[in-house]
């Protein structure tokens, strides 16, 4: 047996002793198929309730947890549950996002000398008004990140 077969054995032998079932539902109800690779990311992501995940960062994670997989396929999941309503992308600057198992209306503060997401609920931020989007566009969603810092 390979070392990568190996692996994936054991991690799947270590999942298969939690139940599954309502990660396979949570996955089945956004429309998508429960592989093996989804259920091991999605149990990482969702099972600590909600949080700001990077793509690196559950990479770790599931390297931690003896899951091989790539950081192409993390990066991959990522951006299938956030298109299936999963997970939103808060992005932060280009080439940094997080990922947020929160998809409920919120904002966030982020502490740029920990690179850390905090939510701010909702009803907290409020717009006196939004521009015009141009010609045959439509607002989807308005993301506000408070950058903040320790004060001294």
């Amino acid at each position: 047996m390979s070392k990568t077969s190996h692996a994936n054995a054991q991690a799947g032998a270590a999942l298969q002793a939690r139940p599954f079932a309502p990660i396979v539902q949570r996955l089945r109800q956004a429309g998508l198929r429960p592989t093996r690779q989804r259920l091991c990311l999605a149990r990482l992501l969702f099972e600590p309730g909600d949080r700001h995940v990077t793509a690196e960062q559950l990479h770790s994670e599931a390297n931690a947890a003896r899951v091989e997989v790539s950081l192409a396929t993390i990066y991959n999941t990522l951006h299938q549950f956030t298109e299936a309503g999963l997970l939103r992308e808060v992005v932060i600057e280009p080439g940094r996002s997080y990922f947020d198992t929160n998809v409920t209306n919120h904002h966030h503060f982020f502490l740029e000398e920990d690179g850390a997401l905090m939510d701010i609920p909702g009803e907290h931020i409020a717009l006196a008004q939004l521009p015009e989007p141009p010609a045959g566009l439509k607002v989807s969603r308005v993301d506000v990140v408070v950058r903040v810092t320790r004060g001294k």
